[in-house]
């Protein structure tokens, strides 16, 4: 039932999303653009980011994160658990910065707003950590099948992008999440789609050699996304004024729309164009006068879409602009295809002719493998939205080589780059997953009594070891409390019944280094497991902030670890 609600919130989001972004986008560049001026171009994104700013401080007076990577966040550290706000805040921010022309797109932003929703849902009747996660998994799935009516393709999306378990428990509440939104899709919308594209020519298997050309442009396009998106992003997060970022990336964003109009919005239409085969509909408009019935001014002009549309959708995150990456991805995939298709037929390389909307179709698929890292969510969204499965054997070639290609030189996807530097990441390796979902302080043990390096002997037996129950004693410094050594009960028993030493032994003589230090704040449960398996110790002290903190030992540990395991995996 409730997988079902949310799958219902979802589609609204994504209808409520869609309505006001295209009424903003057909007013701005639809009536003024056109009719007026061709320099709006500049200024609607800057005027759109100042909107988008002033709502963030002043109405939500929270940021808005990106949408897909805000919600893997909340999954891996904070249980599911995510801010009501987050249930408006990409409502009222996503629309004004695609509308206004942000460079993005808004299915980050729509399953931004259902995974939120979805959250408060399963909090409101008492949900555990795990049927929450599962539920912002159906709201993911409802998003996409909402948006693009493609419902499998959808649940391919929730498992492989917020890796849940493709079992009989999991896979009815998606069914259900998708179901309920494409319903809610077809009820707005009619029979609508984004990408309304029928396969024409069929797929030979003298094309194969070619598509697996495609796909090695398509991880080579792949990794030039990634390493701009990465290196923009990184420029942006080193300027800690947001007016700063804002004036930057709207007049960088201003600059490339004004010369490159194609790059306003999320720009399906460029897309459907592309697919259909009349890029000059795109390119007619092209500030440079250039004459787009000429192949190489069309060749020239769509590498340079593909080339800019990173840099302009990097610029509108980097200004503080809310959306997502999908759009992006699909809108250079299809022109990269595209391009490749043109430039085999129109130099003749392999002696026969190739199919230039099929290329961009699966060029799609390719760029998606590669820079979101979701292979199978690509090749059956490109099968769904076609209507059929001529393309599945071309689609698998490329997807495959792609991904492989990208995740070579980048491990980690768009969505998941900066939570998997971080060890923040929920992947399918279920080890590591539920080492990322333990809380250190749950494990941190503080009834260890310190002791000094001045302390005498006998003062360590009256006031440590009679009084402790363990067997292991941290030796701090008395006005620092920094850690200097650890005393082990094994070091004490040979001479702590030998009162002769009482006062002639000091901590400092018997006291050892410990064999590793567990920094609290900087160390992840990964390396906290490591540094036990390194070491072979039993405890290991916890340092926080320079001073000493606690004791790790590796029995609590594997038991909240086997815990939580029954809980991520029941």
């Amino acid at each position: 039932m409730l997988s079902v609600l949310v799958g219902f919130t979802s589609g609204l989001g994504a209808v409520f999303l869609k309505n006001l972004t295209h009424f903003f986008q057909h007013l701005l560049e639809g009536n003024l653009v056109r009719y007026y001026h061709h320099a709006f171009y500049f200024v609607f994104p800057i005027i759109g980011l100042w909107f988008v700013y002033f709502i963030m401080k002043y109405v939500l007076r929270n940021k808005v994160s990106h949408g897909i990577p805000s919600t893997l966040y909340a999954i891996a550290k904070r249980k599911g658990i995510m801010k009501q706000y987050q249930m408006i805040g990409s409502i009222l921010t996503a629309p004004i910065t695609v509308g206004f022309g942000g460079s993005v797109g808004l299915e980050g932003p729509t399953v931004s707003t259902g995974a939120a929703v979805s959250s408060n849902i399963a909090r409101l009747f008492h949900m555990n950590q795990t049927t929450r996660t599962l539920l912002i998994g159906c709201a993911a799935a409802g998003a996409l099948s909402s948006i693009f009516k493609a419902p499998v393709a959808a649940i391919v999306f929730a498992i492989e992008v917020f890796s849940l378990d493709l079992t009989l428990a999991s896979l009815l509440p998606l069914l259900l999440a998708s179901l309920s939104a494409i319903i809610t899709s077809y009820f707005f919308f009619g029979n609508d789609i984004l990408l309304p594209f029928r396969i024409e020519d069929n797929f030979t298997i003298k094309d194969v050699p070619l598509f697996m050309i495609l796909g090695l442009v398509a991880g080579i396009v792949s990794i030039y996304f990634t390493e701009v998106y990465d290196r923009i992003q990184s420029f942006f997060d080193k300027i800690e004024s947001p007016i700063k970022r804002l004036l930057i990336g709207g007049v960088g964003l201003g600059v490339l729309v004004y010369f490159i109009p194609p790059l306003y919005g999320e720009g399906f239409d460029v897309i459907n164009s592309i697919i259909q085969g009349n890029p000059e509909k795109a390119l007619e408009n092209n500030i440079f006068s250039l004459d787009p019935s000429k192949t190489w001014v069309v060749l020239v002009l769509l590498a340079g879409l593909v080339l800019f549309k990173i840099v302009a959708s990097s610029l509108t995150f980097g200004a503080g602009g809310v959306g997502g990456i999908f759009a992006p991805t699909l809108f250079m995939g299809s022109i990269m295809g595209y391009v490749v298709a043109k430039f085999l037929n129109q130099f003749s390389l392999f002696q026969q002719s190739v199919s230039e909307s099929n290329f961009a179709l699966v060029g799609m698929a390719g760029l998606m493998a590669g820079v979101l890292h979701a292979p199978l969510t690509a090749i059956f969204l490109i099968a769904e939205v076609t209507g059929g499965y001529e393309l599945f054997i071309p689609l698998m070639i490329t997807a495959a080589i792609s991904f492989a290609i990208t995740k070579k030189v980048h491990p980690h996807s768009v969505y998941t780059m900066e939570l998997g530097r971080r060890g923040e990441l929920i992947t399918h390796n279920k080890d590591q997953s539920v080492l990322t979902l333990m809380d250190m302080e749950s494990v941190i043990e503080k009834n260890f009594i310190p002791v000094f390096p001045s302390m005498d002997l006998g003062t360590i037996v009256q006031q440590a070891i009679i009084k402790s129950n363990r067997n292991i004693y941290p030796v701090v410094n008395e006005k620092t409390q920094a850690l200097v050594g650890i005393i082990l009960l094994d070091d004490l028993r040979p001479i702590m019944f030998d009162q002769s030493l009482y006062n002639e032994v000091l901590a400092q003589d018997i006291m050892q280094d410990p064999p590793q230090l567990i920094f609290l704040g900087k160390d992840k449960m990964a390396d906290v497991m490591k540094k036990f398996q390194d070491s072979g110790a039993w405890n290991l002290p916890v340092i926080k902030d320079g001073m000493y903190y606690g004791f790790i030992s590796k029995s609590k540990m594997l038991t909240v670890y086997r815990r939580k395991l029954i809980t991520f995996t029941n």
